[in-house]
């Protein structure tokens, strides 16, 4: 009798055994795919868009409180950065080393290319980007263009349409919003030519995003020539010498001297 209770019991508890382990994994999925699932939607950083074109259609304040969509600004090469004015971490060393490079690289600002900066926080206003706007260049030595360099705010549905177009997400968290830290180069017909990570750059290597992303214009002799002897590495998010097509580019020239030369030697050969 006592065989047959120890039996009854232990079946029994195997059984409610089993139905718990069930349940608690069962519960257990159910919480990590809506942690999942909260995170994905929430999570700070940059899904790069190369390629593909900005949501030109957007409607922002300019820092003069007036209305301008982004169709209406990209006319040409554009460096966008996505900050907010009140930032206590990286907007502000980003802008300012955008305005150190400014005068370090050979560009002309407003005219080979221009600079951007949209506000992400949907409470600022125009009176604050203009304040911004103002603190910022007087740190510039070059003659620069009031229009070089535009200082933008919005609502909250224009300013997602635009950083989602561009692959720029950001979170709120206690009381400050976690973002990434980058350069956005646009080409003139709005299209992401390249991203520039982090808040420090060399000037080399934001001169030639700037002239990659002017594809559709005429670029000067100089430039292809840039273009033609460097490369962008994305690994080490810089511009790096393509030795290979140097070496190749100096072989072809080296050949044609030498065809050149000894059809030349010839002639002057039979003349003598």
């Amino acid at each position: 009798m006592k065989k047959k209770t120890d039996s009854s019991f232990f079946t029994m508890i195997t059984t409610f055994g089993g139905w718990g382990l069930l349940f608690i994994f069962l519960f257990s999925s159910q919480l990590n795919f809506a942690g999942n699932g909260e995170k994905s939607n929430t999570t700070a950083g940059i899904n790069e868009k190369l390629g593909q074109k900005i949501a030109l259609q957007s409607v922002l304040l300019d820092e003069n409180g007036d209305q301008i969509s982004m169709k209406q600004i990209i006319n040409k090469p554009t460096v966008l950065m996505f900050v907010y004015y009140d930032c206590p971490s990286m907007c502000n060393p980003l802008m300012a080393e955008v305005a150190s490079l400014i005068d370090r690289i050979d560009l002309a600002p407003a005219k080979d290319y221009q600079l951007v900066c949209l506000s992400i926080d949907e409470t600022e206003t125009s009176t604050i980007a203009a304040k911004k706007k103002q603190n910022i260049l007087t740190a510039v030595q070059k003659q620069f263009p009031p229009d070089g360099w535009r200082f933008l705010t919005g609502d909250k549905e224009n300013i997602l349409k635009l950083t989602s177009s561009a692959g720029f997400s950001f979170k709120k968290e206690a009381g400050q919003i976690a973002h990434a830290s980058a350069l956005i180069l646009v080409s003139p017909n709005g299209e992401i030519t390249r991203y520039l990570m982090g808040t420090t750059f060399l000037p080399f290597d934001l001169k030639m995003a700037i002239i990659e992303s002017s594809e559709g214009k005429v670029s000067p002799t100089v430039a292809k020539l840039l273009k033609f002897c460097f490369n962008y590495d994305p690994e080490g998010r810089k511009y790096v010498l393509n030795i290979t097509r140097v070496a190749g580019g100096g072989i072809l020239l080296i050949a044609i001297v030498l065809v050149i030369v000894l059809s030349v030697k010839p002639r002057k050969t039979e003349k003598s």
